[in-house]
C-alpha cells in the first residue's frame, strides 16, 4: 500500500496521545499521580494537542476532507466511524478530568477510569480499521490489533516518564513506577512487532492468481499483458512495493531507535539524578517518536492488496 504521510501521522500521534490520556486516568485514579496543576497542565495538553493534530491530519487523506463529518453516521457497520465516536467520546470525560484536576486540584477517579476505556477503546477501533480489511492479510491477522495498543502504550508511557521526570521529586518512589511502565511498554511494543513481522515473512494471503481469476481448473495463470500501459491509481495506491532489503534495514532502525533503545535510555534514567535523567528520557521520547513514524510507514509500505493480483503478482 502506498503509505499516505497523513495517515502515518496520524496513527503514530493520536495512538500515543490517548495512550497517554490512559496512563493519567489509571494512575490518577489509583492515587499515583498528584493534582498537581503543572503536571496536569503539561500531561493533559500535551496528550490532547496530539490527539487533536492527529485526527486533523487525518482528514488530510480524504478525497473531500469537508465531508469527513458524514463518517460519524455509519458507526453500526464501519469501523472508521467508530473510531471517529469514540474519539470525540473521549474528549468529554478528560476535558472535566483536566479541568478537575487543573483547575480546582482535584483527581476524579470515575472520569479518570472512564476516560482510560474510551482512549483504549478508540485506539482499538482504529485497529479494527486495518484488521477488519480481508484483502489485505498483512492487516487481517491477530497481530495487528495487539500490535496497536502495545505501540500506544509505548509512546504515551515514554511521554508520561518524561513529564514526570520533569515534575516529580527524584526520590518519590511513583517516579520509578512510570519510568518501568514506560519500559516494560517500550518491551512489548517490540516483540510484538517482533512476532508480527516473523508472521507475515512466513505467510501469505490465500488468494492467488488462480483463485482470483476463477482459472485455477485449467492450471498456471500468469499475465500475458498488463490491463493498462501505464501506472493507474489502483497500482500507485495498492501496488506500492518496498525492497526487501530496504524494508530490512527500516525494521532494525524502527526496534533500535524506536523501542529498544528508549527502553535502554529509560532504564539508564532510573540509575542517575536529576538532570541527567530527564535528558536521557527526553532522548527516549524523541528516538521512540522516530522509530513509531518509521515502522508506521513499514505497516502501510509491505502491505499487499489482492487486487495486485490481476497485475501479475504471484501471491498478495
Amino acid at each position: 500500500m502506498h503509505p499516505a504521510t497523513s495517515v502515518i501521522f496520524f496513527t503514530s500521534a493520536s495512538g500515543g496521545g490517548l495512550f497517554l490520556l490512559a496512563l493519567l486516568g489509571i494512575f490518577g485514579a489509583l492515587g499515583f499521580l498528584p493534582p498537581d496543576p503543572v503536571l496536569g497542565l503539561a500531561g493533559f495538553g500535551l496528550a490532547f494537542a496530539a490527539l487533536s493534530a492527529g485526527l486533523v491530519s487525518s482528514t488530510f487523506h480524504l478525497g473531500h476532507p469537508e465531508r469527513a463529518w458524514r463518517a460519524f453516521s455509519q458507526w453500526r457497520s464501519s469501523w472508521l466511524s467508530r473510531e471517529g465516536v469514540l474519539a470525540v467520546a473521549t474528549y468529554v470525560p478528560a476535558g472535566l478530568y483536566a479541568i478537575l484536576w487543573i483547575f480546582f486540584g482535584r483527581i476524579s477517579p470515575a472520569l479518570g477510569l472512564l476516560t482510560a476505556v474510551l482512549a483504549i477503546a478508540t485506539v482499538a477501533a482504529t485497529a479494527m480499521i486495518y484488521a477488519s480489511l480481508k484483502t489485505i492479510q498483512r492487516w487481517s491477522n491477530s497481530f495487528v490489533l495487539p500490535n496497536y495498543l502495545l505501540l500506544g502504550w509505548a509512546s504515551g508511557g515514554a511521554w508520561l516518564a518524561l513529564i514526570a521526570n520533569l515534575r516529580l521529586p527524584a526520590a518519590d518512589l511513583a517516579l520509578l513506577g512510570f519510568d518501568w511502565t514506560a519500559i516494560a511498554g517500550l518491551a512489548f511494543a517490540a516483540l510484538g512487532k517482533a512476532l508480527y513481522w516473523r508472521y507475515i515473512d512466513g505467510s501469505r494471503s490465500a488468494a492467488t492468481p488462480e483463485s482470483a481469476t476463477g482459472l485455477g481448473s485449467i492450471g498456471k495463470v500468469r499475465l500475458f499483458a498488463s490491463p493498462h500501459t501505464e501506472e493507474n491509481y489502483l497500482l500507485k495506491e495498492m501496488g506500492y512495493r518496498v525492497a526487501r532489503k530496504h524494508a530490512l534495514k527500516l525494521r532494525l532502525i524502527a526496534l533500535g531507535l524506536g523501542f529498544t533503545g528508549p527502553a535502554i535510555l529509560i532504564f539508564c534514567a532510573t540509575l542517575v539524578p536529576g538532570g541527567i535523567a530527564v535528558a536521557l528520557v527526553a532522548l527516549a521520547v524523541i528516538g521512540n517518536a522516530a522509530g513509531t513514524l518509521t515502522e508506521r510507514w513499514l505497516f502501510f509500505a509491505e502491505a499487499r492488496h489482492t487486487v495486485t493480483l490481476y497485475y501479475g503478482s504471484e501471491a498478495a
